[in-house]
């Protein structure tokens, strides 16, 4: 992954600091369009998993839609131009809503019947009619993190099943309300595609539920979640994007003219990004050893948050003939702050670089000043 001459520079940059590799990007959306467009299938970005710009500028440049989660996401796909911005989220304010409908954004994804009908309070105001999707909960389980599973009855997300009758029919009563589709997400880093042939199914039904009352959907939503693979990143930096698309053709029924959308986040930007850091110092314990680092929590949350693996490389020191069992940890005044226990590196010294891998999703994003830490950049 990463060159001498990359690690030479890295030497002489200030530390902590995000790596993004952008050829790993651009190869990897060079995979997703040709496998998507031999369905004519496509696919909007989530601009949660990573909003720096000059990865945002590649993903807009390979004509991929935006999937945005809140108004200010809305306004960064704007401002880099992405068509096809779908808006999502469980909680979308007024000034949230006030500023989809000014950007004319092509889809809410609309999650309760209070929602839809604030969004046409306020589309009637402003005399323009909102297109939405219905994001209905399809009861499907993931198999994933339960913090990052989205599509069970007992999650905050979508439409229940036995009340979509009663906000469908409420819905096409709206006068500034256009009904484009329907929207499912069932979770994140799913790597059981089983998971995703379960939704087809599901979708069908929703479907079929939709064409015997008459209601002719222009598109499907299927969200995203695949996964991807932190323990071997170099082995699989791309994933298997045609499996995912071609499972979808194989399990899911579209009608005639009828288009298929994807949000995939975290599959896209994941391995192409790594926090660089450097050892403050080694501390000695009893049972284990600590590598006390300079990036903590504030730069990658998600082994506090979810208790998430990263593979973790010593890049000055690569001898894997003698290896020694320490814990990887941060800065931060917080127990929480451990990126791994008990995890086997090269016997290790302060001064050395160490790379956490595949922290291009859900890193830089989740970044924050906590303890009034400073933002750190980014080099590419």
């Amino acid at each position: 992954m990463f060159s001498p001459d990359a690690i030479k520079k890295f030497s002489s940059t200030r530390t902590p600091f995000y790596y993004y590799d952008l050829s790993l990007l651009q190869k990897t959306l060079d995979v997703i369009k040709k496998e998507s467009l031999k369905y004519a299938y496509h696919v909007h970005y989530a601009l949660k998993a990573n909003a720096n710009d000059e990865v945002l500028t590649l993903i807009q440049k390979a004509g991929l839609g935006a999937d945005c989660v809140s108004g200010n996401e809305v306004l960064k796909a704007s401002e880099h131009k992405f068509n096809d911005i779908f808006f999502a989220g469980v909680g979308k304010s007024d000034e949230e809503i006030n500023t989809a409908l000014e950007k004319n954004i092509a889809c809410f994804n609309c999650e309760s019947m209070q929602e839809i009908e604030v969004i046409n309070e306020l589309a009637k105001k402003k005399n323009v009619v909102a297109k939405i999707a219905f994001r209905i909960n399809p009861n499907v389980n993931a198999n994933t993190h339960k913090y990052i599973t989205t599509g069970l009855e007992e999650n905050k997300f979508g439409i229940n099943q036995w009340e979509l009758e009663e906000v469908v029919t409420r819905t096409l009563q709206l006068s500034n309300i256009k009904v484009e589709g329907i929207h499912f997400h069932i979770g994140s880093q799913i790597t059981d595609l089983s998971a995703f042939k379960s939704l087809c199914l599901r979708a069908n039904e929703v479907q079929n539920w939709f064409t015997g009352k008459k209601i002719i959907l222009n598109h499907i939503n299927v969200g995203g979640g695949l996964g991807v693979d932190y323990h071997e990143p170099d082995k699989n930096p791309i994933p298997d994007f045609a499996s995912y698309f071609a499972l979808f053709k194989q399990f899911l029924e579209l009608r005639p003219n009828q288009s298929l959308h994807f949000e995939i986040g975290r599959a896209i930007v994941a391995q192409c990004g790594s926090l660089i850091s450097k050892v403050l110092f080694i501390k000695k314990g009893i049972s284990t050893n600590f590598i006390i680092l300079d990036a903590g929590m504030t730069e990658l949350i998600r082994p506090a948050l979810y208790q998430s693996y990263h593979k973790i490389e010593n890049l000055t020191s690569q001898n894997t003939t003698s290896l020694v069992r320490y814990d990887v940890v941060g800065p931060i005044c917080e127990s929480s702050d451990c990126f791994a226990k008990a995890m086997m590196l090269p016997e290790t010294k302060r001064g050395d670089l160490i790379a956490l891998r595949t922290t291009g999703a859900y890193g830089e994003v989740m970044s924050s000043g906590y303890n009034l830490r400073e933002k750190v950049k980014s080099v590419y």
